[in-house]
């Protein structure tokens, strides 16, 4: 009897080098995606990989929740269609590749909002099989500086996963090795994840889960952003008598309110009815727990 393939995921923000990692295991030269900000994963693909002494690979890369051409809500729908397929059809991931840049000057809100995004999905239970691994680290110009970023990450911006039993690794080299020796202790077991669980175990809608419900309140955060910014626009407009200047800014205005209007179409899609959240509250509970990530890191 053949044994499980060992099925690892790749998730992490855009540009993180998800797709090199893979391209890394592989052996596939398609590398240019590295160090760009465009997404080049639209959707969920699985690369095989078949070695010598019998085992099976299976490394799965996700599109980032900061997706170039999608909506957040269409990249976690995405995502939780392949997690139910593959729970429901008995697979559990071994392990998974969370991705960030050693050559990120800051935590954005868009890296910020990934990693938010995969911690309550993961879940407490599937942490344990989780690597954090640091990419870029031969674009790194001061190594001093580096360390301090690993230092934060480690103490702070990942400490709740870190806690749960997920581990740092650096992908230092950029090379089928490197990447080779960060997923080779990966290849038992493994947990179900907290929206698996939810989807399947407890039957609950996607917006119904953790993860949909942190994806309103980004949304919820952005629209309050948003309003913000319009309203600063329209009291710049009546101050100005430049009437360039005023056309200029009516146009931001308009950009801005059909940005406020996707925002408020996505947040319906997602918003829970007063009765089924009291329906919720008195049902069925997963066993694995939400991980609340900080929101910052310390510049």
């Amino acid at each position: 009897m053949a044994s499980q393939p060992v099925v690892i995921a790749l998730m992490g923000p855009t540009g993180s080098g998800k797709t090199n990692f893979i391209n890394q295991l592989t052996g596939t030269r398609e590398a240019k995606a590295q160090h760009q900000l465009k997404s080049h994963t639209q959707g969920v693909q699985e690369f095989t990989v078949n070695l010598s002494n019998g085992r099976k690979y299976v490394f799965v890369d996700t599109p980032g929740f900061d997706d170039t051409y999608r909506s957040d809500r269409d990249i976690l729908r995405t995502i939780a269609e392949w997690l139910e397929k593959k729970y429901r059809g008995k697979v559990k991931l071994t392990g998974i590749i969370y991705t960030h840049r050693i050559t990120d000057n800051r935590i954005s809100g868009s890296v910020c909002k990934n990693l938010d995004m995969f911690a309550r999905l993961c879940g407490d239970k599937a942490a344990r099989g989780v690597r954090l691994v640091t990419t870029m680290w031969d674009a790194v110009k001061d190594m001093a500086i580096a360390e301090h970023r690993v230092s934060q990450l480690e103490s702070d911006f990942w400490k709740p996963l870190i806690n749960e039993g997920a581990r740092h690794k650096r992908f230092e080299g950029n090379s089928p090795r490197c990447a080779w020796e960060i997923v080779a202790d990966l290849t038992e077991g493994g947990e179900v994840l907290l929206l698996q669980e939810e989807l399947v175990d407890v039957a609950r809608k996607l917006n119904e889960t953790t993860a949909g419900q942190a994806l309103y309140s980004q949304f919820q955060k952005l629209l309050h952003e948003q309003k913000e910014a319009i309203k600063q626009l329209q009291d710049e407009a009546k101050a100005q008598k430049n009437p360039e200047l005023v056309r200029q800014l009516e146009v931001e205005q308009r950009r801005l309110e059909a940005e406020l209007q996707k925002t408020w179409d996505e947040m319906g899609q997602l918003k829970i009815p007063l009765m089924r959240r009291i329906a919720l509250f008195f049902s069925k509970k997963t066993q694995s727990r939400t991980i609340n990530v900080n929101a910052v890191v310390p510049q």
